[in-house]
């Protein structure tokens, strides 16, 4: 029998660090409240200046967290990604491994563990500086082949987009072996950088496809409905997230309106991402496209509840509860 969803994506760790000096931020060339891209020599100049710091640290990515919220809804799921022979590239498979997920992870020799730093002050404003590591070096020739035979679905995010020739081999190797493909767009961003591409994979490849509002601007120019028909056009499945307001899914030639679930938000920091591991749980299992929706609801609202981009294992002992009772 085969394992039901394969993700592919950046494995990062995120790493955070309350400060009480917001000088730091300045000083590390960073701008408060923003998100910077940074090399390893500065990852490492961040991590030096601030050793004697508490840190609080997790597994990160935007498919490791989708994967990650799949096998705790009890799905067989497996992770492909890069990673070094280093502390926190050990602390990602040990992670994976205490999760249930079947890691797939390629070691790089020469780069560090990719990972996502979070400076975060005392009223609570975070500035990102993320240093993508053994991530970025991920090729087509590292990933094996014959080790799509054993699923039955590929997850993959919109930041491998960047990485052309190793996101179309990936679908490639999916379509031949008939596996369905999911992609979640990521960022406007990376839509308005690679329009043309995404265009092509979706046309081509991509099955289902998840998007927030802006991203389907982007890559429509219509908003909602209209946006959510044309990303139909090449998709037999596509989600727009419409925050507070819910969702709306077109399957098919029908459209469900999926209504938000109530939360008090103070972080949205890996909703979406949690998102698709609620709608990709319930359609691998055959449920109904309004119960897909309810359950990738219920999750965004339980993580926007709390800081960070995984749940508790309180709030997942609730939420498992009462999906259980609801059956």
């Amino acid at each position: 029998m085969k394992n039901k969803i394969l993700g592919i994506g950046n494995a990062l760790v995120d790493v955070i660090i309350p400060i009480d000096n917001e000088n730091f931020i300045t000083q590390l060339g960073l701008k408060k409240g923003g998100m910077k891209m940074i090399d390893q020599e500065t990852k490492r100049n961040i991590h030096t200046m601030l050793k004697d710091y508490a840190k609080t640290i997790a597994t990160g990515g935007s498919t490791a967290n989708t994967i990650h919220g799949i096998a705790r809804l009890g799905t067989t799921a497996g992770y492909i990604g890069k990673i070094s022979d280093d502390e926190f590239g050990h602390f990602f498979r040990q992670d994976m491994l205490d999760s249930h997920i079947i890691p797939h992870l390629i070691i790089s020799k020469d780069t560090d563990t990719g990972i996502a730093t979070t400076l975060m002050t005392q009223e609570g404003e975070r500035t990102f500086a993320t240093c993508l590591g053994a991530a970025a070096t991920m090729l087509p020739a590292d990933i094996i082949p014959s080790l799509f035979d054993t699923y039955s679905h590929v997850h993959v995010e919109g930041y491998l987009v960047f990485n052309h020739d190793l996101i179309l081999h990936v679908c490639q190797l999916a379509k031949t072996r008939g596996l369905t493909i999911s992609m979640d767009m990521a960022s406007y961003n990376v839509v308005e950088a690679n329009l043309d591409f995404m265009q092509y994979l979706l046309k081509n490849y991509v099955d289902i496809i998840f998007a927030n509002e802006e991203e389907a601007k982007a890559f429509t120019g219509k908003e909602e409905y209209e946006a959510l028909s044309l990303l139909s056009n090449d998709c037999a499945t596509s989600i727009v997230k419409l925050g507070a307001r819910g969702s709306i899914v077109k399957h098919g030639n029908s459209i469900t309106d999926i209504p938000a679930v109530s939360a008090h938000a103070i972080d949205t920091n890996g909703a979406g991402d949690i998102y698709a591991s609620g709608f990709l749980f319930g359609l691998m299992n055959n449920m109904p496209i309004d119960r897909c929706g309810y359950i990738a609801s219920l999750l965004s609202a339980k993580l926007v509840e709390t800081t960070g981009a995984k749940l508790s294992e309180n709030q997942w002992k609730q939420v498992l509860t009462k999906l259980s009772n609801e059956q």
